[in-house]
């Protein structure tokens, strides 16, 4: 099994699609109004409006607004720097770039729609080893 994408359904899929490609550095692939995704080497985003989720027989599923249980988190170079364009994006910054005692940098804040999304980066010697392994195993 391998996981391909991770979905986010939003009420205004302009905004949602405008933020993730200003915070990702990339051009969505608009599909239909109703549907967008923005791919990297590793997963893809995709972003449906609410109206997609008829076609599932969900729509009383999509009136959420963000799940706190939930952490979108991306591996980034330099949490720092990623931070100084993040802050100009949304006024919903919940942590500023922490090191965390498990030995990644983290920034977590939160999409137009309350999502949580964490941009991090290994700092200590454990986790840089611990991802280097990840990465040498693909």
């Amino acid at each position: 099994m391998k996981l391909m994408s991770l979905r986010i359904i939003t009420k205004d899929i302009k905004q949602s699609v405008m933020f993730y490609e200003k915070a990702m550095g990339l051009t969505a692939q608009w599909y239909t109004e109703d549907f967008a995704e923005l791919a990297t080497h590793s997963i893809t985003i995709a972003i449906g409006s609410t109206r997609t989720m008829k076609m599932f027989g969900g729509e009383h599923l999509a009136e959420s607004k963000g799940q706190i249980s939930t952490i979108i988190e991306f591996l980034v170079d330099d949490v720092d720097a990623e931070y100084k364009k993040i802050k100009n994006l949304t006024d919903h910054i919940v942590q500023e770039p922490t090191t965390m005692p498990w030995g990644n940098r983290s920034l977590l804040f939160c999409d137009p729609d309350g999502n949580l999304i964490n941009f991090f980066a290994p700092v200590s010697p454990e986790a840089i080893q611990k991802f280097n392994k990840v990465e040498t195993q693909k």
